[in-house]
Order: C-alpha cells, then structure tokens, then sequence
C-alpha cells in the first residue's frame, strides 16, 4: 500500500533571479527579471500572465532543467543545480513512451532508478489513486487526452516528489476532462500534502486549485502581484467570493500587461 507521508513536502526559495537567452533568430531576450518568492512546504500555488511572460521558464529552473544567469533557486535550503526526482514534473503534453503500455510509462521512473523491484507493488496502487484501473496493458495512442495525462501524474508521483511540477497539463482538454482532473489533482494534494507548482492561463482553475496566485508581468516576467486565495474546499466556482476574486484576477492582470 501508499503511505501517506504528510511530510513529504518541500520549501522552494527564489532568490534574485534573472534568466536571458538567445532565440532562434539570434536576438538576445530577457525572460526573467529580479524574481523572488518563497513558497512553502505543501502549499499549492499558481503562476499566471500572458504567454511569453517566463512561466515556463520558472519551472524549468525549479525542476533543475535549466540555469539562471544570475541568483539562485533552492529546495529545502539546498541548491537547485540539476533535475533530481524529489521534483515531478507533468507537462502541457503527456509525453508518454509510445510503445509502452500505461502501467509500463508509469514504472518508467522506478526502472530508471533501479528500484522498480522494491516497488513493483507500487504502481498497480498509482493505477487505482488516479482513476486508470482497466487501463494497464492500453497503450498511450489507445487512451483519450485525460488518461493519458492521469497516467503523466502518476508517472511522477510514484517518484514520491516533494514538489510536483505542472505545466499547463490541463491545458489541452476538454472543459468537463479539465473540472475532472482539476478535482483529481486537489484529492491527491490533500491525500499527500506535497507542494504543487502549477503554470496556467485559465484564471478560474488557478482559483480553484491554488492557495495563492502569483501574477506575472509580459517579458521580462516579474512578479506583479499575489493574490492570496482565502476560499474553503470544496471550491465553488459561481460563489459570490469565487467570482469577485476572478474579476480582481483579471483586472491586475490587465493592470500587469501595461508594465
């Protein structure tokens, strides 16, 4: 069986962070400027702005995938230097090996890391947390959108991160898939208390599932503002708070887009 390890969290600490690169065309572009935020250990927490503004970016840097030219990222007060598997990472699109099946994709992980033996037992529970029982032996071309990124989940979390990383996975779904897998991701987040990054455009879904909302600027990305997320869960997304909170949301995103 899965433990529940209510500790297995992490603190995320950016620390004056600047990241510039050169495009295909050869032009230099700022993508970062001066960031710095501290994200707590099991918090749940969204970036938000307009496409090109650094979100991307940011989590590459915290997932270890990429490097700043200046300031510094650390887990837990340790350095982030390279990708390790205490940070998951999910992506816009399921990334699935093809000619795996769906219980094969989520060991992947556990075989890369010479541990699948110990923890063989392990994925058939990661197939019932996330909804894919009947699923196994489909490969990645036989399932629709949603299993396939339910599979992308449980692929990291069978890692057993302090951080999951999510970029835009839900991006790409339809909006009943979307609510659906937006339910899944709170249920896991509550069930296991691991700190969840998430980049999104969709203002209500980063209402609904963050504890705060960090907004960014269009490039160079700064941090505009945040906004602290004071609802209770279960979320309703036509409550009178959720919707005033949408409208602030926007607003400052307005607000930011002119910086």
């Amino acid at each position: 069986m899965i433990e529940t390890q209510t500790t297995n969290n992490a603190s995320i600490k950016i620390n004056n962070v600047n990241r510039i690169y050169i495009d295909a065309n050869g032009n230099l572009v700022e993508a970062l400027r001066d960031i710095n935020l501290n994200i707590r250990a099991g918090e749940f927490i969204s970036f938000i702005g307009p496409s090109g503004c650094g979100k991307t970016t940011l989590m590459r840097l915290i997932a270890g995938l990429d490097k700043p030219q200046s300031g510094e990222l650390f887990l837990d007060n340790e350095k982030i230097e390279n990708t390790n598997f205490e940070r998951g990472y999910v992506f816009q699109q399921a990334n699935l090996f093809p000619w795996e099946t769906i219980e094969n994709n989520i060991a992947a992980g556990l075989k890369a890391r010479k541990i699948y033996k110990e923890h063989k037992n392990e994925v058939k529970e990661y197939i019932k947390l996330t909804g894919l029982e009947g699923f196994e032996n489909s490969y990645p071309h036989q399932v629709s959108g949603g299993m396939a990124q339910r599979a992308s989940l449980a692929r990291a979390l069978i890692n057993n991160p302090k951080v999951l990383l999510l970029d835009e996975p839900l991006g790409a779904l339809d909006a009943f898939t979307r609510m659906d897998l937006q339910d899944k991701l709170i249920e896991l987040w509550q069930q296991r208390k691991t700190t969840m990054v998430l980049v999104t455009h969709d203002v209500d879904e980063a209402i609904y599932l963050s504890n705060r909302v960090v907004i960014m600027t269009p490039r160079p990305g700064k941090i505009e503002e945040i906004v602290k997320i004071e609802l209770e869960r279960p979320r309703n997304r036509t409550a009178h708070k959720f919707v005033e909170l949408r409208k602030e949301i926007l607003e400052k995103l307005h607000i930011a887009r002119k910086h």
